[in-house]
């Protein structure tokens, strides 16, 4: 499962001793201090994004691994020439007083990066250091999705949980967990993040310069693709294998919407005879235009109402007790 996911950078700082040990252990000579220029940045974190998923924690102490050592490039193109910066140490915190929408301790993955200072790269540097360049997104693979709520694995199927909804005062979300995997981490423009979302992947990152190796294939799920279709700027690649995963996928979601329409229907249905016998004087046309404006919600919401007017009564006789035209009046 491939994963881009929003991050943010933080202020830079001057490279201390420790953290020339640990930026040379990726350089071919030792560099010195002032040839560098470091910046912290969070990759990404537990909280819900707004595709209804959030990392575990335990997966992002994983992709703390995983990130070591990667490159940080432009608009997640994999071109030489985009390869700006790179990652040599990273931590998970945890932000005191500060909760998920779940009630956990908020914790972000934060990643320590380096840029060697060049003509080239004084430019970023500059808009770095304004806060221009300040958005980050993180590509990754993780081997299981679940829901949060009943614990389902959502790969290729569903469960009766819709992700938003709260279920026992939860947010229900897919959690992604299990990374296997972390590609890349990229700078991008910040008027793509509004819809720059999740995208998901299983298997290993290919673009169209990318050529599958033969005996090694690569299939990513139909929701990946569908949301690559937003996101990408070029031609989009798909093997034989998701070509017909998507077809499947797609005339899965014909079959469920057709279901869908069916129980819709015959839910109006209900509902209209309800209102009928409810309310004889309205006319057939404006009970019609009522209830096609109904949610699906509204509709099993007035059913139930509608065949139970009346409630339980608020008084009762007691139990064992005789009424008192059985009792008082005797003769």
């Amino acid at each position: 499962m491939y994963d881009i996911r929003q991050g943010t950078i933080l202020k830079s700082a001057v490279p201390a001793k420790e953290d020339l040990q640990k930026i040379n252990r990726y350089t071919r000579r030792e560099l010195e201090e002032k040839e560098l220029y470091c910046f912290n940045v969070i990759l990404c974190d537990n909280e819900i994004d707004r595709d209804g998923e959030a990392f575990s924690v335990p997966a992002l102490h994983k992709l703390a691994e995983l990130f070591l050592g990667k490159t940080g490039i432009f608009n997640h193109d994999p071109k030489g020439e985009n390869q700006t910066a790179r990652i040599y140490d990273t931590k998970v915190c945890v932000k005191e007083g500060t909760a998920t929408q779940n009630g956990e301790p908020y914790t972000y993955l934060l990643a320590r990066a380096y840029m060697v200072r060049s003509e080239k790269t004084a430019d970023l540097i500059l808009e770095i250091d304004a806060g221009i360049k300040k958005e980050v997104s993180v590509g990754c693979s993780v081997d299981s999705v679940t829901c949060s709520i009943c614990g389902t694995d959502l790969r290729g199927r569903s469960c009766e949980h819709q992700k938003g909804e709260i279920y026992n005062h939860r947010v229900c979300c897919a959690v992604l967990s299990e990374p296997t995997d972390a590609y890349e981490w990229s700078f991008v423009a910040v008027p793509a993040q509004k819809n720059a979302g999740v995208t998901k992947r299983y298997g290993a990152f290919r673009t169209e310069e990318q050529p599958q190796e033969a005996g090694n294939t690569v299939c990513r799920e139909p929701e990946e693709v569908l949301k690559l279709l937003k996101l990408t700027e070029k031609e989009l690649v798909l093997n034989r294998l998701e070509a017909q995963k998507l077809t499947g996928y797609v005339n899965r979601l014909k079959q469920e919407a057709k279901l869908g329409k069916e129980f819709r229907r015959r839910k109006q249905e209900q509902v209209k005879g309800v209102f009928l016998l409810q309310y004889p004087q309205l006319g057939v046309g404006t009970i019609q235009a009522v209830v096609e404006k109904m949610s699906d919600q509204e509709l099993s919401e007035f059913e139930a109402v509608c065949k139970n007017p009346g409630g339980t009564p608020q008084l009762q006789s007691a139990a064992g007790t005789e009424c008192f035209f059985q009792k008082d009046f005797k003769i």
